[in-house]
């Protein structure tokens, strides 16, 4: 494995962030690699109506995988890599349970590096929203 960081690494610092702690943010993995999990929460809903997600906290998930993926990623990072921008599709409504999402690269460069991001609920084939977010990683 060409990581630097293990799974339970990125946990370590998953909990130091208050805001996946807040929402409710894990990191996990399973036979296909990193997978974030936004625990079902009540206090993450944003419509009452129908029991979904707020599109924020959604967004949040989004970008903690890219984050997470990318730092897994990493063969030796220099530093934490810094956002530059991320920009969600919102495919459907998420509702009130566990969401999953996970990145991939689609290019690392020396300075910068893109990530894409699915999350999904109940069928990976069936995504709640997607995002493609830019690091400046030099």
């Amino acid at each position: 494995m060409k990581t630097l960081f293990g799974t339970s690494s990125l946990q370590d610092i998953n909990t130091l962030i208050p805001y996946a702690q807040l929402v409710g943010l894990d990191i996990s993995s399973d036979e296909h690699g990193l997978l974030t999990i936004l625990r079902a929460h009540d206090d993450n809903i944003g419509n009452e109506i129908i029991g979904a997600v707020h599109g924020g906290v959604v967004a949040g998930l989004m970008e903690h995988a890219a984050s997470f993926h990318l730092l897994d990623e990493l063969a030796n990072p220099v530093r934490i890599p810094r956002i530059i921008n991320v920009s969600i599709d919102y495919l459907r409504p998420a509702l009130n349970k566990d969401t999953f999402a996970r990145g991939q690269v689609v290019k690392q460069g020396k300075r910068v590096a893109n990530v894409r991001v699915t999350a999904w609920q109940d069928d990976e084939n069936r995504p709640v929203a997607a995002a493609h977010a830019h690091f400046l990683i030099a």
